[in-house]
């Protein structure tokens, strides 16, 4: 029913193919590779893991407008809390995708793990929906963010133009696909460098606002739970907004084949960075309120830019310049990240096989890397990429949830399991169920957009049946497939 697992052999060109059906058994770090056998290389170490996770979490957002959470909220006290609970959540999260980690030692992330758990058609679902739309426009929209930012000391006076931003952003994109497509120590060497970049950033709001603090800049603060009350729809979105903040946790787990000692390195890496994420965004809100009031926090474009306009002077205008780096380390780390899902997954017969081939010389999964350029591109030029986002958001949650879920069912399905890491039942079951609920949720608030992309979703299921499971193709179907 499944093509047949590929012998590993040089090709006419640079690349070699890798196995099929997960079983290389290289990548296993219990079985050595065979000499001769190509295969990606494991140079992620643990702080190159934190800095891919701390890398793709802290984007734009936290710099550019943190107000979705206060306009739900409706109060300081509360839009603090809210941001500490997402924290310890995504923390959550996390620690179950480190065990998923360290008993299923493949590359792919939530690919992968719903592959082990609940068979080849939910996973196929989910790689062809990241493949075809989140994937490009997730990319696109945060390279977008880079584009503009990277403009704006350029356009000070003026508005930048619309073409000039796609222009220099299809620059970033492909900048970001040459960089993974020709070495991962030096894609992995600029993942640190950006995360350093971030965290500068971060600390250069934060250290003003402690000072402010000092300094007895404390008035925004007095009465801190009293303003709008909270709708009853308002406090679940607030969430919503900030889980989505954190998101970014599981994507160390997508090169879990890369990492060396993962047993040790996945765990570590994942509370070291989500430690230090939770902290670092609750003091950068600290700080924004030591200056800015919840109002003109709400009606500030750039919340970061404002601050430093009003307390650092000619300083401010670095501000855009990191937040751009910033941007540009969450599309590396995604990049970086994601493709070797495409890559996961052509091994098991689910892409195309040229995807799991592996450059000679340069050690990359180069197919899976290019293949999300043109499609970007064609997202960037012609593509509504929030109304995408707004269809697919939901889709992220949903499979993330049911990953979590697949951790409780293997707990019962394979007890046998070596598991180095094992975390208390409560914390996958706490956090299935939220991730359940903001799909639900967000079913409730936005039922149109929400249906097209449950829709979108579906025709993953009669892909799943034309490309994989259906023997007799015609033999021009299956040349296309590279089969």
């Amino acid at each position: 029913m499944f093509r047949k697992a590929a012998v590993p052999t040089v090709s006419n060109g640079s690349y070699l193919q890798g196995q099929a059906n997960g079983k290389l058994s290289s990548m296993d770090s219990r079985q050595p590779a065979r000499e001769g056998k190509v295969v990606l290389k494991k140079k992620v170490t643990l702080l190159r893991g934190i800095s891919i996770i701390i890398g793709t979490i802290i984007g734009a957002g936290i710099f550019i407008s943190p107000k979705g959470i206060l306009k739900n909220t409706g109060s300081v006290g509360m839009s603090l809390t809210v941001w500490t609970v997402c924290g310890i959540l995504s923390l959550f999260g996390a620690l179950c995708y480190a065990e998923l980690g360290t008993c299923i030692k493949k590359s792919g992330g939530h690919y992968t793990y719903i592959l082990e758990a609940f068979g080849p058609l939910p996973a196929f679902v989910r790689v062809w929906v990241e493949l075809l739309i989140i994937r490009p426009a997730a990319t696109a929209v945060i390279s977008l963010a880079f584009g503009r930012y990277i403009l704006e000391p350029f356009f000070m006076q003026c508005e930048i133009p619309e073409l000039a931003i796609k222009l220099i952003t299809a620059v970033g994109i492909t900048l970001v696909m040459v960089l993974n497509s020709t070495s991962v120590s030096w894609s992995a060497r600029i993942q640190m460098f950006l995360t350093f970049c971030k965290l500068v950033a971060i600390l250069i709001i934060i250290v003003p606002g402690v000072i402010q603090l000092i300094k007895g800049e404390t008035q925004h603060f007095k009465n801190a739970f009293a303003g709008n009350d909270a709708s009853v729809m308002g406090l679940p979105l607030a969430f919503y907004s900030g889980m989505y903040a954190y998101s970014g946790w599981f994507y160390l787990n997508f090169v879990t084949e890369e990492v060396e000692n993962p047993e040790k390195n996945i765990p570590l890496a994942i509370c070291i960075s989500m430690i230090i994420v939770t902290v670092g965004y609750v003091l950068t809100n600290v700080a924004y309120f030591t200056t800015i009031s919840a109002g003109e926090l709400l009606l500030s474009k750039a919340v970061a830019v404002t601050f430093a306009e009003r307390l650092m002077g000619n300083f401010s205008l670095a501000v855009p310049v990191f937040v751009a780096l910033s941007c540009f380390g969450s599309m590396n780390g995604g990049i970086f990240a994601v493709s070797r899902m495409f890559f996961v997954a052509s091994r098991e017969g689910h892409l195309p096989e040229i995807l799991s081939m592996i450059h000679v010389r340069k050690h990359t999964p180069l197919p899976a890397v290019i293949v999300l350029h043109p499609l970007t591109m064609i997202m960037l030029f012609n593509g509504d990429l929030y109304s995408l986002l707004n269809f697919l958001s939901f889709a992220r949650w949903l499979f993330i949830g049911l990953v979590v879920a697949g951790l409780i069912y293997l707990r019962y399905k394979r007890p046998d399991m070596p598991r180095p890491f094992k975390v208390p039942l409560f914390i996958p079951a706490l956090f299935s169920f939220t991730c359940l609920f903001m799909v639900a949720l967000s079913l409730y608030s936005d039922p149109v957009n929400t249906g097209i992309g449950f829709a979108i979703t579906l025709t993953g299921i009669p892909a799943y049946y034309l490309f994989i499971v259906w023997d007799n193709k015609p033999k021009w179907f299956r040349k296309l497939l590279g089969k």
